[in-house]
């Protein structure tokens, strides 16, 4: 897939989108189309980055980005002191779907522990 091709890409190149709830220089948060919770958001950097295979050492802060940012929106949905879960799918085995990392912020239920 090329990145004329990715969803989130062209998401990322158009600073007047729709979808996004927030964006700042480096990420942006939508809500899942086919969310898995009652609160169920992505938050996703600019930059195309296909997983964790191709993260090395120059994305530290751009990861670390991703991380305060989910943490911005649960305060923002109300949900950092019940809990809210973030999951980060590497590869098709894990289903990831999209080759352009994502973190998976869900939350507004009681979810399942993952044993």
């Amino acid at each position: 897939m090329t990145t004329k091709q990715c969803v989130f890409c062209n998401i990322a190149k158009d600073p007047v989108h729709p979808s996004p709830i927030y964006r700042d220089e480096r990420v942006f948060v939508v809500k899942d189309i086919n969310p898995k919770a009652p609160i169920h958001l992505l938050v996703v950097p600019n930059q195309h980055l296909n997983s964790l295979a191709y993260i090395g050492p120059g994305q530290v802060p751009i990861m670390g980005h991703l991380f305060v940012v989910a943490e911005e929106m649960a305060r923002r949905e109300g949900v950092t002191l019940s809990g809210f879960r973030l999951t980060l799918n590497q590869g098709q085995d894990s289903g990831q779907e999209l080759d352009h990392l994502h973190l998976h912020l869900m939350a507004g239920r009681k979810l399942r522990a993952m044993g």
